[in-house]
């Protein structure tokens, strides 16, 4: 999202039910700091992007993720002058635009994919796919019982491709939903989310799909999980059911391979799952974290403060829980932020400049802590 059905999300934005906001160690707003830029996409108050810019210009694109070398991005998108029906996984240069040109697309054409990365040898990536179940997109309800919900597709397995598009590997074939893998900046681990024991769970395995470790057990939908920059934490979303209608909504409608995302905070743990902590407690839908390149503190995308469910807007806060700060500061919609690994730019995915619509375009901005 890191969640990982954007496009479905981006729908349920516009209708998520309101809550109390909630804003404990938010920073006032009256204090914010106010720059003068003469670039139309950065907002006044957006002291971190020192330059922005749009790379996508229609359709849905998100869940960019760079090469362990900073050359190149890997992304999903559904644009439909594209030649897709639902996301695929196109490849880009780090310096590419694409209003009027296409970018090459690296997944099967088939079935619906989603959550690429890159492996270390920045020659290969890891994506999850529903192919082997049916070449066609899958259905993708959104609504059930009057409340929003995402699908988990249990053909969803994780495959390795080269970059011309050449599925290599199989990395899981256990019944169920296998599906948003990310790849340890140390390059030996990759985590995902798995139902192989009955929930929502997260794992790790090493590249080649062995030693499988369980890292998460507590009842609830673990997902979007990423390595600190170090490899020692993984930061991630979750929706815990805590009374007990929670637990039977959540237990039914996992059981037709469905989840509801609206409520969701952030958890951090040792990288094999240990010293287990919530690090959010704000209310409405907090996820797609990213460690800033310090590991002291995670960019998440959250909508604790709307009183309509949107916008969703960009925050910083410390591994400690301390320190939470605004980034962003849109009306619509702005999530899955990926800082470069050399720490210098953030890829992320906003609806700003469209024009009103709902497009979600890939934006690029310069980075200043």
């Amino acid at each position: 999202m890191k969640t990982k059905f954007f496009g479905l999300l981006l729908i349920t934005v516009l209708f998520f039910s309101c809550k109390e906001d909630k804003q404990t160690n938010s920073k006032d707003d009256s204090k914010t700091e106010i720059k003068t830029t003469d670039n139309p996409l950065i907002y006044p108050e957006e002291k971190h992007f020192k330059s922005l810019r749009q790379v996508t210009f229609g359709g849905d694109n998100a869940e960019a993720y760079w090469s362990f070398d900073d050359k190149q991005i890997v992304f999903q998108s559904n644009y439909d002058k594209w030649n897709v029906s639902c996301d695929q996984m196109f490849l880009m240069n780090a310096d590419e635009t694409f209003k009027d040109n296409m970018p090459p697309m690296i997944s099967t054409g088939k079935g619906r994919t989603t959550c690429s990365y890159f492996l270390p040898d920045n020659k290969h990536i890891i994506y999850a796919s529903t192919h082997l179940g049916d070449v066609n997109c899958p259905d993708t309800p959104l609504r059930k019982n009057g409340k929003y919900i995402w699908p988990v597709y249990d053909t969803f397995d994780i495959f390795v491709a080269d970059l011309e598009g050449n599925i290599v590997k199989q990395l899981t074939n256990e019944p169920g939903y296998d599906a948003e893998p990310t790849v340890s900046p140390k390059g030996d681990k990759i985590v995902f989310t798995s139902t192989r024991s009955g929930d929502l769970e997260l794992y790790t395995m090493n590249l080649d799909g062995t030693d499988v470790k369980q890292i998460t057990d507590e009842l609830g939908y673990d997902g979007g999980a990423f390595f600190s920059p170090d490899g020692t934490k993984i930061i991630f979303r979750s929706s815990r059911p805590k009374t007990e209608q929670e637990i039977k909504e959540y237990k039914d409608l996992l059981a037709e391979g469905l989840v509801e995302p609206t409520d969701m905070e952030l958890y951090i743990c040792n990288a094999n799952g240990s010293d287990l902590r919530q690090l959010t407690d704000l209310g409405n839908a907090n996820w797609s974290p990213f460690f800033h390149p310090s590991g002291e503190k995670i960019l998440f995308s959250s909508n604790f403060e709307a009183e309509r469910g949107f916008p969703f807007n960009l925050y910083l806060i410390d591994i400690d829980g301390k320190n939470l700060e605004r980034v962003t500061h849109s009306e619509t919609f702005d999530a899955f932020p990926v800082f470069s690994n050399d720490g210098k730019k953030l890829a992320f995915s906003s609806n700003r400049n469209n024009g009103g619509g709902r497009d979600t375009n890939l934006f690029i901005a310069e980075w200043v802590d």
